[in-house]
C-alpha cells in the first residue's frame, strides 16, 4: 500500500508546530498525504538543522516562526569544524534560519521549490560547542508576499539565534523564495534542471 503521509495539506497550512519525525517526512517527501504538485521540501539530515519547530504565527504579510536544535556531542561539523577546536559553524546558523523561512513559506500555503536568496547583515558575538544543550532559532517575518501570475513567493526575516538561552547571532533581512519548474527529481541523470545558473523571479 502506498504511503499516504501523516497529515493533508489543509492540516499542514493550520499547524503550529512539528516534531523532528515531521520535519524528516517533510524532507523526504512524506509528510503530506495531498501535496501541490510542486512542494517545498526542508534539507535531509545532516544538513536538516532542526529538531523541532515550536512557534508558527501567520499575522498577514508578516509572522513569526521558532525553530530549536539539540546539539549533539558527536555532530559531524564538530569532527572537521576545528581539530581540536570544535564549534558549529556560523553558516549552518544562518541556514537553519533559511530553512524556517522555507517552511513558513510553505505552511503560508507556497508551492515549488525553495531557494535561499540572501541576508543582510549577520553579526556573530558568541558560538555553539559540543557540551551546549539546545540552539533556538527565533525568526519574526518581516514580509510574505505570494506572485500568483510566476506561482513564486517569498519571505523576508530577521533573527536571533540563541544558545541554552544566550543570545549569540543576529541575522538580519533573511531571504529566501520559492520557485515552481525548476526542482531536479532524476539526479544525477542529465535533465531539463540538471545544470544551475540565475534564477529568475518575474513579478507581474
Amino acid at each position: 500500500m502506498p504511503w499516504r503521509g501523516k497529515m493533508s495539506h489543509t492540516e499542514f497550512v493550520r499547524r503550529t508546530n512539528f516534531g523532528r519525525d515531521d520535519l524528516i517526512a517533510l524532507s523526504q517527501g512524506t509528510l503530506v498525504s495531498d501535496p501541490p504538485a510542486e512542494f517545498v521540501r526542508l534539507p535531509a539530515p545532516p544538513m536538516l538543522m532542526l529538531d523541532r519547530v515550536v512557534e508558527i504565527e501567520r499575522l498577514g504579510t508578516r509572522g513569526r516562526i521558532v525553530g530549536e536544535q539539540d546539539i549533539d556531542l558527536a555532530a559531524w561539523f564538530f569532527h572537521c569544524h576545528f581539530r581540536d577546536d570544535p564549534v558549529q559553524p556560523g553558516c549552518l546558523g544562518v541556514d537553519a534560519v533559511w530553512q524556517l523561512l522555507g517552511l513558513y513559506c510553505a505552511v503560508s500555503g507556497a508551492a515549488g521549490s525553495g531557494r535561499a536568496l540572501g541576508c543582510g547583515e549577520v553579526t556573530f558575538y558568541g558560538q555553539i560547542r559540543p557540551h551546549n544543550r539546545c540552539v533556538r532559532y527565533e525568526v519574526n517575518i518581516r514580509r510574505f508576499s505570494s506572485l500568483p501570475a510566476s506561482g513564486s513567493a517569498v519571505a523576508i526575516g530577521d533573527a536571533e539565534v540563541l544558545v541554552d538561552g544566550e543570545p549569540i547571532y543576529r541575522i538580519l533581512g533573511a531571504k529566501v523564495g520559492t520557485f515552481k519548474g525548476i526542482a531536479y527529481p532524476d539526479y544525477p541523470l542529465l535533465s531539463e534542471n540538471a545544470r544551475g545558473g540565475v534564477l529568475e523571479r518575474k513579478e507581474q
